[in-house]
């Protein structure tokens, strides 16, 4: 871990209020180190830090995850019933979902028009609208 990297992962952390564990460290450096955003899934991370010689387990990296995305440092995108991503990007914006390879990228929020939600129900409000658009081969 250079030092930027290591600054930049701890106040990042800080930012969402998280105890920066060697873990969450671990974990942060991996995710924000570079400046760069990220979409992962908790197995991608998880084979990431292995191969960054880090020891953390499977379920260390669901629950810090978690932990990230109620901090509001992170999103969760749902892509269908049984796999989601994890984005460091917690602005509002669209998403490619790339069927094929099983990857999300940032979609362009400048072509993005919604026009017409329909009105929430009594007592509610909307909180956001999430926009995955799924692309396959023609």
């Amino acid at each position: 871990m250079n030092d930027m990297g290591i600054d930049r992962s701890a106040s990042w952390l800080m930012r969402g209020g998280l105890r920066p564990t060697r873990q969450r460290m671990a974990l942060a450096q991996l995710l924000v180190g570079d400046g760069e955003d990220r979409h992962v899934t908790a197995e991608s991370l998880f084979a990431a830090s292995l191969e960054a010689g880090e020891r953390v387990s499977l379920a260390t990296v669901y629950n810090t995850l978690r932990a990230f995305c109620d901090a509001g440092l992170m999103q969760e995108v749902t892509v269908d019933g049984h796999r989601s991503y994890f984005d460091t990007r917690i602005d509002d914006h669209p998403h490619f979902y790339w069927e094929d390879r099983g990857e999300l990228t940032d979609a362009p929020s400048d072509q993005l028009k919604i026009v017409g939600l329909p009105a929430a129900p009594d007592g509610m409000e909307v909180a956001r609208v999430d926009v995955v658009i799924r692309l396959r081969r023609a």
